[in-house]
């Protein structure tokens, strides 16, 4: 794994009354939010692999955004954003693949066939997992997320050569960790289930990421997610 910097200091959040950064002046910006898990999956990718020096984060309030962000800057007006050669793409999965693909580091996606195509079915599936256990929360979560997380824990059996999905560490896990960090919070805090009990595979890889720093770095306030769920997934 590569070695990264994790240090806590971290830029203050652009809102409404902030100047716009230069566009297109050369430097690579990654537009985010700390609170936000699609823009979660592209900080840890960018930690991963070292490349702190070379794409600079550019935090947005998202309650009280930037109107120049839509304007100039990304239309679609969601992070995350990457400025880079001229050009501002988005969409978490396809950042995820365009960093990986366009910066120096380690690779996180195989080349081998096999877990190539596992690794894109998986990808595949992250919208719908997400969809089915926040809608399980409305109902009974226990028994309504049980497919989705049995999903996984079947997922984690096919490769056996490192506890991650692919084996060893990839976009896959970073696309996953970032939704199952949030699912365990409100489990475990207002329903008191542990979602990895009867999963073994699931429980291992879960706390294998739970060692690596750079993503413990980028993990949500489990008070502020709480916040969140009491007043908008609960509404």
């Amino acid at each position: 794994m590569a070695s990264a910097d994790v240090s806590k200091i971290l830029p203050k959040p652009l809102d409404s009354s902030s100047p716009q950064p230069p566009l297109f002046d050369g430097t690579t910006r990654l537009y985010t939010n700390y609170s936000c898990p699609y823009a979660q999956r592209t900080w840890i990718i960018r930690d991963y692999k070292g490349l702190q020096e070379k794409i600079e984060l550019v935090p947005l309030n998202l309650q009280d955004r930037p109107a120049w962000y839509k304007e100039k800057v990304y239309p679609v007006n969601k992070v995350p954003a990457l400025e880079h050669n001229g050009k501002v793409i988005g969409e978490s999965i396809d950042l995820l693949k365009y960093i990986d693909s366009n910066f120096e580091g380690p690779k996180l996606f195989p080349e081998d066939p096999a877990k190539k195509e596992f690794g894109e079915e998986l990808l595949s599936y992250t919208d719908k997992i997400n969809k089915d256990v926040f809608t399980a929360f409305r109902g009974d979560p226990v028994k309504e997320s049980a497919a989705s997380f049995d999903y996984l824990e079947n997922a984690l059996h096919k490769f056996e050569d490192g506890p991650f999905f692919l084996g060893q560490l990839s976009l896959v896990d970073i696309a996953y960790i970032t939704f199952v960090e949030r699912f365990d919070i409100v489990l475990r805090t207002v329903f008191d289930y542990d979602f990895t009990s009867g999963r073994p595979k699931l429980g291992v890889w879960f706390e294998e990421l739970n060692k690596i720093d750079v993503y413990k770095a980028t993990k949500i306030d489990p008070k502020e997610f709480l916040e969140f769920y009491e007043k908008r997934l609960k509404a």
